[in-house]
């Protein structure tokens, strides 16, 4: 009878444990969530914190799922409003996102994979082991070639930023239509010295997924399964393009800047490495948890130790064999966003501790909130992975201002924009981010606080036009 009595209590121990852990974990979600903090703040100003299904519809967006790691492991996961606003559906923490460009450092590990099975080399000519194309010859190649290390590291000298997929109704080129200008986009080349400098490009990791196709004889979808996915446990996560049927129970749909379905619910993207992954972000925190652990020692990894360490290593840009990197040390930090049509999302761990922060969301407004998100997380576990611009603003004269009054035109696209005065503030209306209200940081450069959008006066006695986050130049209308 002792014995059951034992049994009973120790039952209601263990029970009374799990359940003091939970309401701790729902403490700390909901701390969070109530805890968004702005990602521009105003120096001297107290810091307001908003919730999160308010922030989702200030910025229109829909769907969100968070996941967050802390020591090696999953500390919670969570979905937040719609996956699919037309039929009720739900996000959850196993609802599949579009990873958009967080593809590419997970299709990465798919030529390191290769690379460690002495299959191919880092730094050989990737025309020896492709087939049925190659890169086309030129003046540059002729002086360097490009390498798998060049082209994970955005450094190949190939063109082709990004992509914009294909609708439902489109028909889906292969990638060889991709590479040859064939669809929606120009033909991928080099057109600098490979090596030279470090830009940005999709268009290299095209070829990346097709140099594997041709090692290793499968598609990349079905390689990538195989020896990257199953084995880090993303059974949530497929580079099929277009998603098959199967996969569609607990997908959601894509939403504009305003909060509306885009044509189709999705877009397709046949360029799988550099845009292609449908994932979870559960599912994304197992790949950082796999790559942390591997850092720590772990010896039957999806990669070797010596492999993972290569893969961390700064190149141009701060950038490593497929993800970014940031800091040194401690602090040091992997990670990648990720934007397809309708999708954007965010990831980072740290490289030596076992944390991370992982943010979907099925809107292209969602780079705003996702900022806030990452704030609050951080903010709450003292972590350094985000924090909030601090800016200082200063108090102009009612005289001053009024000279900033007035039309002006961004004569490329024939767009007008009116500035206006409202009780010794600037207004600048119907922007393309909306309606900005402009702080001073000096006499002539000005932020508006809710889209981070910099105005800057051109000022030549008279004021002559404004420049846009250093990049569209108005000019004053007389």
């Amino acid at each position: 009878m002792k014995k059951i009595y034992f049994l009973i209590f120790f039952l209601i121990l263990i029970s009374n444990c799990f359940a003091q852990k939970e309401n701790t974990i729902q403490a700390e979600i909901n701390a969070i969530e109530n805890g968004l903090i702005k990602n521009i703040q105003i120096k001297g100003d107290a810091i307001k914190t908003f919730n999160i299904q308010e922030r989702m519809d200030f910025y229109k967006v829909p769907g969100v799922s968070i996941a967050v790691v802390e020591n090696g492991k999953i500390k919670w996961a969570k979905g937040y409003g719609f996956a699919n606003s037309k039929t009720g559906t739900k996000v959850d923490e196993n609802t599949l996102f579009q990873a958009g460009s967080i593809s590419k450092p997970i299709a990465a590990l798919s030529a390191l994979k290769l690379f460690e099975n002495d299959s191919l080399e880092l730094n050989k000519d990737v025309n020896y082991y492709l087939k049925n194309w190659q890169i086309p010859e030129n003046k540059f190649t002729k002086i360097e070639k490009v390498t798998i290390e060049k082209l994970l590291t955005h450094t190949g000298g190939m063109t082709v930023h990004g992509f914009p997929g294909y609708q439902q109704t489109d028909e889906f080129p292969e990638i060889i239509d991709v590479l040859n200008g064939n669809g929606n986009t120009p033909e991928i080349v080099v057109d600098t010295i490979p090596g030279s400098i470090w830009r940005y490009s999709g268009g290299g990791y095209t070829v990346m997924e097709k140099v594997v196709e041709d090692v290793s004889g499968l598609a990349l979808e079905e390689y990538i399964s195989k020896n990257i996915l199953l084995p880090i446990g993303m059974k949530n996560s497929t580079y099929q393009q277009p998603i098959l049927k199967e996969w569609q129970n607990n997908i959601s749909a894509a939403y504009d800047g305003n909060g509306n379905l885009i044509e189709g619910l999705w877009n397709n993207y046949p360029e799988q490495a550099a845009a292609g992954l449908w994932t979870t972000a559960s599912d994304l925190a197992l790949y950082c948890i796999e790559i942390q652990d591997i850092v720590q020692g772990k010896k039957d990894g999806v990669l070797s130790k010596n492999t993972i360490d290569k893969m961390l290593t700064k190149h141009k840009n701060n950038w490593g064999l497929g993800p970014s990197l940031n800091g040194e040390d401690d602090t040091l930090i992997f990670g990648h966003g990720g934007k397809n049509a309708g999708f954007t999302n965010d990831m980072k761990a740290f490289v030596n501790k076992g944390n991370a922060i992982i943010v979907m969301t099925n809107a292209d407004n969602g780079g705003k909130l996702i900022a806030e998100i990452k704030n609050a997380v951080s903010n709450y576990y003292k972590w350094s992975i985000s924090q909030p611009n601090i800016i200082e603003v200063i108090d102009l004269p009612n005289t001053e201002l009024q000279e900033f009054k007035g039309k002006y035109e961004l004569k490329e696209q024939g767009i007008v924009l009116e500035v206006q005065l409202e009780e010794n503030i600037l207004l600048l209306r119907n922007t393309p981010v909306g309606n900005l209200r402009l702080l001073a940081m000096t006499k002539t450069k000005f932020i508006d606080v809710e889209s981070g959008t910099i105005i800057e006066f051109l000022v030549d006695k008279k004021v002559k036009g404004f420049i846009a986050n250093n990049t569209f130049k108005f000019v004053k209308l007389k």
